[in-house]
């Protein structure tokens, strides 16, 4: 795939990083099997790689951004932070050594598991009490943080996955939950970039002439982030009025669009 084809991709996670708090990550898989299929099947851990240093760039220029109002929320929550941090690094780790196939197919079983969870279960298309919406947004609790960062670490799909829905049913906007999954992505991306980058190169990569730092495709990841960062920064100045109902269905919709597109990236 070419640089251009990429930085139009980019343009996507640009928005989905405003918009849906993904940092680019869950979007940035399937187009770095795809750009990278050439390496077979280790193609899905340099995608997974790739995708957590456009995370860091991306959740921490989002974050950067974004109004002090809406961080504040995340007072107190050091404790929750580092957990995610923990978790991430082990999680990065164990995608090293695992199979890239199996992780290819818990990729896609997650996020389809994601998307039936939500339409099902109250709480995210339907909140439970929408008079009740705190003022203030509340944290997650501390205890989700290892395990959250671990499997987003190791699938390559960014905390937001988790981290949307359960602030959504913890009675935010999706506004709100989008903004606020950008810092706790970054916690996750910055380990998990760390352990990537000092990853050994694949022997196959210079056959495939793919440029690899550690297991990171730069190439790729610059091409994302060339299309991702003016994007979010134009977003978060003059962002789309959305209604909160329509903007549950479109991340749900975007969960679907992923799920069916991962199996036919190569």
């Amino acid at each position: 795939m070419d640089v251009v084809a990429l930085a139009g991709i980019g343009l996507l996670t640009g928005m989905t990083t405003v918009l849906f708090g993904f940092g680019g990550g869950f979007v940035a898989v399937p187009v770095v099997v795809w750009a990278d299929a050439a390496l077979g099947v280790d193609a899905m851990r340099v995608a997974t790689a790739t995708s957590a240093l456009v995370m860091v760039v991306n959740a921490g220029f989002a974050t950067a951004v974004t109004p002090w109002r809406v961080l504040r929320a995340l007072r107190g929550s050091g404790r929750l932070l580092l957990l995610l941090a923990a978790g991430a690094s082990a999680g990065a780790a164990a995608a090293r050594f695992a199979p890239a196939g199996p992780a290819r197919w818990a990729f896609v079983a997650y996020v389809a598991l994601t998307v039936v969870d939500l339409l099902l279960r109250p709480g995210f298309l339907r909140p439970r009490a929408r008079e009740a919406v705190p003022v203030t947004p509340r944290p997650l609790p501390a205890l989700l943080g290892a395990p959250v960062g671990a499997v987003a670490a190791f699938l390559g799909v960014g905390g937001s996955v988790m981290t949307v829905p359960a602030m959504r049913r913890a009675g935010h906007t999706m506004r709100v939950a989008a903004a606020l999954a950008n810092p706790l992505t970054l916690a996750i991306a910055l380990p998990a970039t760390a352990v990537a980058l000092c990853g050994a190169a694949l022997p196959a990569a210079a056959d495939a002439h793919v440029h690899l730092v550690g297991l990171v495709d730069v190439r790729a990841a610059s091409a994302l982030l060339l299309g991702a960062l003016p994007v979010i920064a134009v977003l978060r100045r003059r962002p789309p009025r959305i209604s909160d109902r329509t903007h549950a269905w479109a991340y749900i919709g975007l969960l679907a669009t992923v799920t069916v597109a991962m199996p036919l990236a190569g």
